[in-house]
């Protein structure tokens, strides 16, 4: 789905920080859902998911609960209450490279993907043959989608051909594997790198763009999620090909699952609400988004302590 680099899309763009941050403060108060509304828009967002486990001390255990609760993300009293027609699932179990064959099993017959990130996650600044190579493994081990991080110190120095190179050989590396390009966007500095960037990354092949790794000191927010979704909605006009969008990082409740639905509606439309082309990298908003369900059925708030990951 990429194009040859063609940097006359995106060289001379400006951004009015001040604007953008106005619009993007008008989401969360330009719709009120209420009730049965937002119940489906709640449900229609966990289904958009990578529920993620991404810590030093993952064990093939922990993912092996959590790929349970990806496949039953809701207790089976609150399905039934809300009339669902089948058991909903998540958009994908995302993990480190190593859990991907625990994953794997965990999830064989589930139709739910394995995502894996790589390319040194999060810093991305191992030597490239290192990062391809962990695609590969990746891949090899059954994971159907790569979470690359690129090399945010190409977009400081505006080299745009040498990261659009490297993001190219990832995407040869990743396959038949979808690839979503992590910008890390609290590292790029303006609003006008994360535009720019994100227009190299579509331009190289990227299925999807998303916002952090999680792990920088500013992670997903709506001002630069704005930015990523404009520059992805003007190469879908110029190059034709509709990309995916993956915040990241930072979001927790169902508050913010509601606002991004309503930020990709807005800008893109319905189609962009689907999980093939709208993941949130998340963990702990699974369970908000439970509660709140529950609380829409039987009138009462639960502690969390009631709506475990695993």
């Amino acid at each position: 789905m990429g194009t040859e680099l063609k940097l006359p899309w995106f060289e001379k763009i400006q951004v009015n920080t001040s604007a953008t941050e106005r619009r993007a403060a008008t989401y969360a108060t330009r719709r009120t859902m209420k009730k049965e509304y937002q119940a489906a828009w709640l449900v229609k967002a966990l289904q958009c998911i990578d529920l993620t486990t991404l810590a030093g001390d993952d064990t093939p255990g922990r993912v092996h609960r959590l790929c349970e609760k990806a496949k039953r993300p809701l207790r089976d009293d609150i399905v039934a209450k809300l009339g669902l027609n089948e058991v909903p699932k998540v958009g994908a179990i995302c993990v480190y490279p190593t859990m991907v064959p625990h994953a794997v099993k965990a999830l064989r017959g589930s139709g739910i993907p394995v995502a894996s990130v790589a390319t040194g996650f999060p810093s991305g600044l191992t030597p490239l043959p290192l990062r391809l190579a962990e695609i590969k493994y990746a891949v090899g081990e059954g994971a159907s989608e790569i979470d690359i991080v690129i090399n945010r110190a190409l977009v400081i120095s505006q080299d745009w051909q040498a990261l659009y190179d490297e993001i190219c050989a990832m995407r040869e590396a990743c396959g038949a594997a979808h690839m979503k390009a992590i910008l890390a966007t609290g590292d790029l500095k303006t609003l006008r790198n994360v535009y720019k960037a994100s227009m190299v990354a579509m331009q190289a092949g990227a299925d999807f763009i998303k916002t952090s790794t999680g792990k920088e000191d500013v992670n997903a927010t709506l001002p630069v999620s704005l930015i990523m979704l404009r520059a992805l909605r003007d190469y879908g006009v110029l190059a034709g090909f509709k990309i995916g969008f993956k915040p990241a990082g930072g979001l927790k409740t169902a508050k913010d699952a509601m606002s991004w639905q309503i930020l990709m509606n807005e800008e893109c439309g319905r189609e962009w609400l689907e999980p093939n082309l709208f993941r949130i990298g998340a963990s702990s908003m699974l369970a908000d988004i439970e509660r709140q369900l529950e609380h829409f059925i039987t009138g009462r708030y639960s502690a969390l302590v009631h709506h475990a990951l695993a």
